[in-house]
């Protein structure tokens, strides 16, 4: 049987991963491909609800250690339980961030450093990598836009830091991009969400049509 494929979403708040992993996973299934749309943290139910501890934490919330063991903990479960047996299948995964997440917001902004996030997914989840990563990039002013539309004055734990913790964090994942060209590719995500559609299209496309 032949192996599926992995493919992530990566970006910072309000790229419009999340509406771009939908579109492309009915793309897929409209090809005739199965495929798994799950998302991070999450994705089956144990992760799940370490995701709830993770965005609504109690009292004064976690320390940056605790909070990379959870991401790691909820990684490892969804990995085991819901991302492996899929792909052993034949199947496609479609997630909603990964593992750089954790290396650019826990590992770079929040300074708990890549190389203990690394070792974490080593441990937790076999250090199991996607076959392509899409980061999306767009304007600040664009982002904050976007963000005003969906959350309004909501925000969780994570997504209410300051804007100079998410602006290290946009940096840290084109600098993820820049490492390592042969996994990752840089979306535009400026545009309507048609058009950065077709830019995710054209990225899969190119990507498994040379045979990567």
């Amino acid at each position: 049987m032949t192996r599926g494929r992995f493919i992530a979403f990566e970006g910072g708040e309000g790229m419009g991963k999340s509406t771009q992993a939908q579109l492309l996973a009915e793309a897929l299934a409209a090809r005739g491909i199965t495929v798994v749309l799950t998302r991070e943290p999450g994705g089956t139910p144990g992760a799940e609800a370490i995701r709830e501890l993770l965005l609504h934490p109690p009292g004064d919330g976690w320390t940056r250690e605790a909070e990379a063991l959870l991401f790691a903990a909820a990684r490892s479960d969804h990995v085991a339980r819901r991302i492996l047996p899929a792909i052993e299948v034949g199947q496609w995964v479609v997630c909603d961030r990964f593992l750089d997440s954790s290396r650019a917001y826990q590992g770079i902004a929040g300074a708990l450093g890549d190389d203990r996030v690394l070792a974490l997914h080593e441990v937790g989840s076999h250090g199991i990598k996607p076959d392509l990563t899409l980061v999306f990039d767009a304007p600040a002013a664009s982002v904050s836009a976007r963000l005003a539309a969906r959350d309004g004055d909501e925000t969780d734990a994570i997504g209410g830091r300051t804007a100079e913790y998410h602006a290290s964090v946009n940096a840290a994942f084109l600098d993820f991009a820049r490492q390592e060209p042969e996994r990752f590719r840089v979306i535009d995500g400026t545009g309507s969400i048609e058009q950065v559609h077709e830019r995710v299209m054209s990225a899969i496309d190119g990507y498994f049509e040379s045979g990567q």
